[in-house]
């Protein structure tokens, strides 16, 4: 009588854990970060940002993010007043993306606000587990997982023919 496994990378959804984890993680920081009128979307731009030169399309691969919502969460910065676009001294074309001073101000802000929400996350496991989670999940986004995997255009298949 044969017996059949699941086999271990299979027994557990990968996808789903993470996606459940980013987007419970994800919501509690918004609701933190509420009265600062910041979106943790908006304070990942801010805070990579500072002290950087970045030009706005260095700063969406940096995030993680489209140009196009690159351009919308700039947008936000500016009317904020935490953002500035400036041209960049070597490419005319590009414009550098500068965090104002009252950004500067929102970025430590918020960045308390995070560390706060991030340890208390972290605390429910132990310190080993802790920091096998977050080592693990920083060798998988620097090496395995950093470039997505899209894939190609979808396989034409011939209609079938009515006789």
């Amino acid at each position: 009588m044969a017996t059949t496994t699941t086999p271990p990378s299979v027994a557990v959804d990968l996808a789903f854990l993470l996606d459940q984890a980013s987007h419970a993680l994800t919501t509690e920081l918004a609701g933190a970060l509420a009265d600062l009128d910041i979106t943790p979307r908006l304070w990942c731009v801010l805070s990579k940002a500072v002290g950087n030169d970045y030009t706005q399309n260095r700063l969406a691969e940096v995030c993680a993010l489209d140009k196009t919502t690159m351009v919308v969460a700039i947008d936000e910065l500016e009317r904020a007043g935490f953002a500035e676009r400036r041209p960049s001294a070597t490419d005319r074309r590009a414009r550098i993306i500068v965090v104002t001073e009252a950004g500067r101000r929102v970025v430590a802000e918020a960045s308390r606000i995070v560390g706060g929400v991030y340890e208390d996350v972290l605390s429910a496991l132990p310190a080993r587990e802790r920091d096998a989670l977050v080592g693990g999940l920083v060798r998988l986004v620097e090496g395995r997982l950093s470039t997505p995997v899209y894939p190609g255009p979808p396989v034409r298949r011939r209609a079938a023919r009515n006789p």
